[in-house]
């Protein structure tokens, strides 16, 4: 059966964007099934709007020059709000993730919003192609896992010193703050903010790490 999905509005600092989201319980349902069929599906993160990736997206509405003309791309974006809503006004916008549903989502939404820039790709981190740049990289909780954290610093390593600039919003964990630690020498702003009662850090990375 195929996954429903609900059309729905969302406001993001005072903007609305209208999305097919997946419906929570079927994503559920779908998950425990293949648990009890003695398969080992992923954890559905992605089908979840998380609240950094709404502080991401309210930070790039209200700082629109970072991405206005510029090639943007979002890396792990599950339902890809932050790059679904600068699309208007970026050169280009690639939204990606390493699960075949979440891009199969990325692009369908991309298509019903219109969006003629906008290109969906099966991306994992952990085997970018040699040739993947960006003036713009997105990211947001993507740093839950300390097992990930040495191969996504240097995916964040690879990009930085290529002077792509990277927005990443992230919630205050304290398993996470070794990752953003490592971070540290190539942070040029950060904010704090809050998403339905979740603190989140907003990071504007760039430079070379040291």
């Amino acid at each position: 059966m195929p996954m429903p999905l609900t059309p729905t509005t969302l406001v993001v600092a005072g903007r609305t964007i209208s999305l097919l989201l997946p419906d929570a319980g079927w994503v559920e349902r779908s998950y425990r099934a293949q648990l009890e069929a003695g398969e080992r599906p992923e954890l559905p993160y992605w089908s979840r709007l998380w609240p950094a990736a709404h502080a991401l997206a309210a930070w790039l509405s209200s700082h629109p020059h970072w991405t206005e003309g510029k090639d943007v791309l979002e890396l792990a974006a599950g339902i890809g709000l932050p790059s679904l809503l600068v699309a208007p006004s970026a050169r280009s916008v690639t939204g990606s993730d390493y699960l075949p549903e979440a891009v199969n989502l990325l692009q369908r939404n991309a298509e019903q919003l219109g969006l003629t820039n906008y290109d969906a790709r099966l991306l994992d981190w952990n085997a970018l192609p040699p040739h993947t740049r960006a003036d713009v990289l997105l990211l947001s909780d993507v740093n839950y896992a300390p097992a990930a954290f040495p191969a996504l610093q240097e995916v964040l390593r690879r990009f930085l010193a290529q002077g792509t600039v990277v927005l990443l919003a992230t919630p205050q964990r304290i398993m996470g703050a070794p990752f953003i630690d490592a971070l540290r020498s190539s942070v040029r702003e950060m904010e704090e903010t809050e998403v339905g009662g979740t603190p989140v850090s907003l990071y504007r990375l760039e430079g070379a790490l040291r």
